[in-house]
């Protein structure tokens, strides 16, 4: 587990897991930079879901950081703090940290959004891979509000009794907060900040796959995502937008898709 501070002081905590077997065709590849989504963290996103080992056994190093808020990262309980642009800030600095010349990037939900708002003027992506977003980005400049109410989302996790959160979809995230033993006042903060900006996708240079569920809410009509960004392949796996990320083609795509040369 290594660490770095970002800008503002807060600290970011974040793994680097080196590779295990050989790279085919053109030499080493870069590492693979990975952004979990919001309230978990980049065990329960990424190793728990086997994408890190996936990756590691085709001869990949992996970076998987906790966001600030997240994990292992500080919490500051201020709005001011969080946002995925604030967030892609910090991974602008992880890179920074690493000192390579460039990585692949993957995000899911909040950390494609983190990773969209990067790749719009980030020379150093090589290959972008995000997943757990459709057409809110374009719409709503960042995860869809329509499904996932942000304010909502901001009381159920403030909410003294869970039993009392009314909204369905901020109960189900209070319920994985819950579970997973997170900061609720942080996750909160982070709630009240959410971008809601347009994205200047069509800038985006890397080519990008978009990987989503097919029963995804929050990655409803992903074609409309797809068709601003300039080199952009969609695929779609079976599952919602938690169980996506374990779909048995999830991460085989993922991998195959890093795994270009060039």
């Amino acid at each position: 587990m290594s660490s770095f501070t970002a800008d503002d002081g807060v600290t970011i905590f974040y793994d680097d897991v080196a590779p295990t077997g050989g790279t085919e065709g053109g030499g080493p590849l870069p590492p693979v930079v990975l952004h979990h989504g919001f309230a978990a963290d980049a065990h329960t996103n990424w190793v728990a879901t086997g994408v890190v080992d996936a990756l590691v056994a085709a001869g990949r190093r992996v970076v998987a950081l906790d966001a600030r808020g997240h994990g292992r990262s500080d919490a500051p309980h201020d709005p001011s703090a969080y946002g995925e642009g604030r967030m892609a800030r910090d991974l602008a600095r992880l890179v920074d940290v690493l000192g390579v010349p460039e990585i692949d990037l993957v995000g899911y939900s909040m950390g494609a959004v983190v990773a969209l708002i990067l790749a719009t003027d980030e020379p150093r992506i090589r290959r972008l891979v995000v997943g757990g977003v459709g057409a809110g980005i374009v719409e709503m400049g960042g995860v869809d509000r329509r499904v996932l109410d942000n304010t909502a989302l901001a009381e159920a996790l403030l909410a003294d009794d869970p039993d009392t959160v009314a909204d369905p979809v901020a109960a189900a995230f209070r319920a994985f907060v819950d579970a997973q033993g997170a900061d609720r006042r942080a996750l909160a903060a982070h709630a009240r900040s959410v971008h809601a900006t347009p994205i200047a996708v069509e800038r985006i240079t890397a080519p990008t796959l978009l990987l989503v569920g097919d029963a995804d809410p929050l990655a409803a009509r992903p074609e409309t995502l797809a068709a601003p960004i300039p080199d952009c392949t969609l695929t779609v796996v079976p599952g919602d937008h938690l169980s996506a990320v374990v779909a048995p083609t999830f991460a085989p795509s993922l991998v195959a898709f890093l795994s270009v040369g060039g």
